[in-house]
């Protein structure tokens, strides 16, 4: 056992956090990589950005609060207290950021070169800086209101992340600080007319006109800042009080999280004197605040455009499977064999005509499905909505909370409900993860289902961003085990059984524990292929480590965290770790034991953490197809071989790129160019083999050459 005494072994095991930060590191690797196209990169930084400012909204604005109720508790990982957490990630942040603002500067020029310029107000040119003008005039300054803080005005409440130029103002031998904000509705950035890719940032005009906002005072010092404040507010409470509008109370919650605590400053430009005033008056100490010469919010890199379609990925539309008939209906489809689609490679287009299929089938008698986050134009919901309207008993289990997509699931859940669906929420404690619809016929011959399970969300936009996969099969026993998961859902029956669908916070877990054991009775002869988002389950991790003591071979493909240390001798030296942060970003979750014809695959939407084994309601589905199965295997084979994108875990916790094989392999390359290749003459009939065989075989072909 690795615990004793109360202990845990932290030989082959690091911190989640600090695993966080090493995986937006390479993030913004992607940012400095030459060969990634000038814009792309630049929105690599925007990512990278964005990644760091919900950090330290969720993990840093929690480990705060643990600091204050739980101050001598270690993490189990790393044995570290929340305060040398805190100590540990500010370290480790700093560094990031003069990388990520040296990155930025040579990626803006870069652009420049190339026409996409942002413009600092000083350059503008005398046409252009009347237009800059104006523009102020009519649509910034009736907007603006500024506020000077003195003993006669108080300290402004600064909004999460919001931008605003402050200013250190002197009135005689007064100071003062003054403050104004950028106005909500105006754009992030102003396009210069005539120059295609040129353009300012608002936050640029707003710092320009400071001194003429504040005329009455001597500015010495100014400063683009913003605030980032803890953002993780806890729902539990509200879930185990009766009689709520739970809509209601949840749309309170989201209003309350722009209130919270500050846990960062974010100063653009060195202003040490309102650096200082700034700190004292939010209560921050110098390790929490961070002074950056690139823009604060980089949001905007989707907002700028360029004719010059070299700075960017070329277009990929997702293409629609080949072996799927667009003229025979999905229903007859299925019911013939299982259908995988991987997405972004392929479309979500099939699915959705499942489901405006069900929604006008005569025969078909209720859809149940779960989400968690839907598009904000959702064609899913859209068909939900016409399946009721049609009169199909429609059920949507919808997770209000679902980090930062709380507000447009209340919206949803509304809309939905208007249009005659059963709307449910997640059980008291658990968030509903799981991603499976069902959908329900009445025949002649009895009542027959199409259950589709998959590892991403019900989210058009996602699914040409994403990489998952979506599984519909007519399977009796994997709809028996879906008919009995929505009965528990509506009577909050967390503790159900099932007989193929592995189901947390019930059977995930310990299923893969057994197994895991079964690979370990097999010893050198076993094998474990995982494919997940996050690993930082320890009761998991140690079982991997015992499964390499045994002689199993283990290769996992984490995209982020990975608390578990491979290559430590005696303890996980029969563990590989691969990483790949490309185009695409790798969000599938794949769990297999075992080799040849006992081997057991799944598709999950759970990764490998405790909040989703243990606090949450998961699925992971049996894939019972052989050619399924081997189109998976040659798909995670490609990933682990990937040594273009790909990086292996060291020891030490550091990250190098695999640069294992003579020939060059980026696995999502691979993919984008190989999958759209084939064509339906290509595919043979299903007496030859199979389908998916077929792909398989074609893919491996290409693969090999």
């Amino acid at each position: 056992m690795s615990q004793a005494a109360g202990h845990w072994d932290l030989s082959y095991t690091q911190n989640r956090e600090l695993s966080w930060l090493k995986f937006n590191q390479r993030v913004l690797e992607e940012a400095a990589d030459s060969s990634v196209p000038l814009m792309e990169r630049f929105r690599f930084l925007s990512i990278f950005t964005s990644n760091l400012d919900e950090f330290f909204m969720v993990r840093v604005g929690s480990l705060l609060d643990m600091s204050l109720v739980a101050a001598e508790t270690r993490e189990n990982k790393g044995g570290f207290t929340p305060a040398e957490q805190l100590v540990r990630i500010y370290e480790a942040v700093a560094p990031l950021i003069r990388q990520r603002d040296h990155i930025y500067d040579t990626v803006h020029r870069a652009l420049a070169e190339r026409g996409v310029e942002d413009i600092p107000y000083d350059r503008l040119k005398n046409g252009e800086r009347e237009y800059v003008r104006n523009y102020y005039k009519k649509n910034m300054k009736p907007l603006l209101a500024p506020q000077i803080i003195d003993q006669s005005h108080p300290f402004p409440h600064l909004k999460n992340k919001k931008l605003y130029t402050a200013a250190l103002l002197r009135d005689g031998e007064n100071h003062r600080l003054g403050i104004v904000g950028i106005p909500d509705t105006v754009p992030a950035v102003l396009a210069l007319p005539g120059y295609p890719g040129s353009f300012v940032r608002t936050e640029t005009i707003l710092a320009a006109y400071v001194r003429k906002i504040f005329k009455i005072y001597h500015v010495e010092e100014q400063s683009i800042i913003a605030v980032t404040r803890n953002a993780d507010i806890s729902y539990d409470e509200i879930f185990d009080e009766e009689d709520l509008d739970l809509r209601s109370h949840m749309a309170k919650l989201i209003r309350q999280r722009d209130r919270l605590a500050p846990v960062r400053l974010e100063l653009q430009g060195e202003a040490p004197a309102l650096r200082k005033v700034l700190l004292q008056r939010l209560k921050l100490q110098p390790n929490q605040c961070y002074t950056c010469t690139a823009p604060l919010s980089l949001d905007y890199a989707y907002q700028i455009d360029s004719p010059d379609l070299s700075l960017f990925y070329p277009p990929h539309v997702p293409t629609y499977p080949v072996y799927l008939n667009r003229e025979t209906p999905m229903l007859d489809q299925i019911r013939q064999r299982d259908v995988l689609l991987f997405y972004p490679y392929q479309s979500m287009q099939p699915f959705l005509e499942l489901l405006k299929e069900s929604a006008a089938d005569p025969a078909v008698v209720s859809i149940q499905i779960t989400v968690y986050r839907l598009a904000r134009k959702s064609a899913v919901a859209k068909y939900l909505c016409a399946a009721a309207e049609n009169g199909k008993a429609v059920t949507v289990l919808v997770e209000l909370r679902a980090r930062f997509d709380e507000r447009n699931n209340i919206e949803w859940a509304q809309e939905l409900e208007e249009a005659g669906c059963r709307v449910i929420y997640g059980p008291n404690g658990y968030k509903c993860h799981a991603k499976i619809c069902l959908i329900t016929r009445k025949e002649k011959t009895g009542i027959s289902h199409i259950t589709q399970v998959g590892t991403g969300n019900y989210n058009e936009k996602t699914a040409t961003l994403y990489t998952d996969f979506c599984l519909m099969t007519a399977s009796s026993s994997i709809a028996q085990d879906a008919v009995a998961f929505f009965q528990n859902m509506l009577i909050g029956d967390l503790r159900g059984s099932y007989q193929k669908l592995l189901v947390a916070p019930v059977s995930l877990k310990q299923t893969l524990l057994r197994q895991i054991d079964a690979e370990i009775a097999r010893g050198e002869r076993g094998r474990i292929l995982i494919k997940t988002n996050s690993v930082t389950e320890r009761e998991l991790i140690d079982k991997l480590a015992e499964a390499s003591q045994a002689g199993v071979q283990v290769n996992l493909i984490v995209r982020g965290i990975c608390c578990l240390v491979p290559g430590i001798p005696g303890k996980t030296a029969n563990i590989t770790v691969t990483s790949i942060v490309g185009r695409f970003l790798e969000h599938a979750r794949i769990y297999c034991f075992g080799d040849g014809p006992l081997r057991q695959i799944y598709l999950s939407s759970a990764d490998i953490m405790t909040r989703n084994q243990e606090r949450r309601v998961e699925i992971a589905c049996p894939v019972e197809s052989p050619e399924i199965q081997a189109f998976l295997l040659a798909y995670l084979d490609r990933q682990i071989r990937d040594n273009v994108k790909g990086c292996c875990l060291q020891p030490n916790g550091d990250y190098i790129r695999n640069r294992a094989g003579e020939t060059l392999l980026s696995s999502q390359q691979y993919d984008l160019e190989h999958l759209p290749q084939l064509s339906a003459t290509q595919v043979p009939s299903r007496k030859k083999g199979g389908l998916f065989a077929a792909l398989y075989r074609l893919l491996r072909r290409g693969q090999n050459k």
